[in-house]
């Protein structure tokens, strides 16, 4: 990829290479293409503009950064308010200077994981944008209780899915939280990725050999611990609590892989009510919507650390299921244990939400009307 930070002449797009496959309903061949918006963009104001020309390798990468009629580029304008004239493999940006800078970064990221092998999604889009906003920065040591680097987002590496990488700060900080600590704490709401990652490193961790087996739990709340009244056996009594710890487990290992390990016990199924007793050596251990233990479950769960294991525990605190009265074990242990050495404490927040944008705007919405109430409480009790 080269860069040039100049006028570019409208001969710069003659005699490219042919772009029939990326051109959009009403756009001849050979015509750029325009993407900003009428009236508005970088260029509608008195700012100064910068104007740079990106050259991606070849035009099958440049259609794959740009997604199916440019809409991965139509994205990158809209969030970072630039205006993108392409052709072929090459790029015209235009905006404030550091914005320009960013969308370079952004397309190199992106280009970089078409290289790789992966399948560009507006997700990876806004990742690399995220990730473009802390090119040069490091992190301050307080937020991350890491090690502050330079540098782009912390990823992870499977066989089946090849490198994953970080699409926020948060996740970032949560994947180097992973692979620095022996027990990570991740709260937060729906969406930000905290099953997911975890359940990626920890088959990352296994696929490297740094673990032998992989071991999940999760408080069937529903059903009271009271899982022998369930049919079938432990899998299949268990098997609902579980299904989203699988859908990620089916993401990052081939389907064959799962159920042969889980058959063989390379990847087990341990309810929480069964846990007493044990001492989990050599493995990968997910706690997951931990937020539905007690605090007598939790410190039971914590306890069964053993040598060479590696424990990570989620939970939503906004969405506690437990009878009135009992406290979450989760709020309990992070309020006791999160400056412990050795512990880590991630703590997800609505504007990190990676599931969907309408997902964002609903934990919001909720998060608002929790704080109203809250606010509205104490001033019952002032009063």
């Amino acid at each position: 990829m080269s860069r040039d930070v100049r006028q570019v002449p409208e001969k710069a797009f003659k005699g490219g290479d042919d772009v029939s496959q990326r051109v959009p309903r009403g756009r001849a061949v050979g015509d750029p293409l325009v993407l900003g918006r009428p009236g508005g963009g970088p260029d509608a104001g008195n700012g100064e503009a910068d104007e740079i020309l990106v050259t991606l390798d070849d035009n099958r990468t440049a259609s794959l950064v740009f997604g199916h009629y440019d809409q991965n580029l139509a994205h990158i304008e809209r969030r970072l308010d630039v205006r993108a004239t392409a052709n072929g493999n090459h790029v015209v940006i235009k905006g404030p200077p550091d914005l320009t800078e960013r969308v370079r970064h952004v397309l190199e990221s992106l280009a970089q994981r078409v290289k790789a092998g992966t399948q560009i999604t507006l997700g990876d889009v806004d990742g690399a944008i995220e990730e473009s906003a802390q090119q040069g920065f490091l992190f301050p040591q307080e937020e991350t209780d890491a090690e502050p680097r330079p540098g782009g987002f912390e990823q992870i590496v499977t066989r089946k899915r090849g490198s994953v990488k970080a699409r926020n700060a948060a996740q970032d900080i949560y994947l180097r939280a992973l692979r620095r600590h022996e027990l990570v704490f991740a709260e937060g709401p729906a969406g930000t990725g905290k099953t997911w990652l975890a359940v990626g490193h920890a088959v990352s961790l296994l696929e490297q050999g740094l673990v032998e087996r992989i071991i999940l739990s999760r408080p069937a709340v529903e059903a009271g611990e009271r899982l022998g009244f369930l049919p079938g056996d432990m899998r299949e009594k268990v098997d609902p609590y579980l299904r989203p710890v699988y859908d990620a487990l089916y993401d990052f290992m081939e389907a064959r892989l799962v159920e042969r390990g889980l058959s063989t016990g390379l990847i087990e199924i341990a309810p929480l009510a069964f846990m007493r007793g044990r001492t989990l050596t050599n493995a990968a251990v997910l706690l997951d919507e931990a937020q539905n233990c007690t605090a007598m479950q939790m410190k039971m769960f914590l306890t069964r650390l053993g040598e060479g294991s590696r424990m990570i525990v989620t939970g939503d605190p906004s969405q506690i299921d437990l009878p009135p009265g009992q406290s979450s074990g989760l709020v309990e242990a992070v309020r006791l244990l999160s400056k412990v050495e050795g512990v880590g404490h991630i703590r997800f927040r609505e504007g990190d939400v990676v599931r969907h944008e309408l997902v964002k705007r609903i934990v919001k919405a909720y998060e608002e009307e929790t704080a109203r109430l809250r606010e509205a409480g104490q001033e019952d009790r002032r009063r």
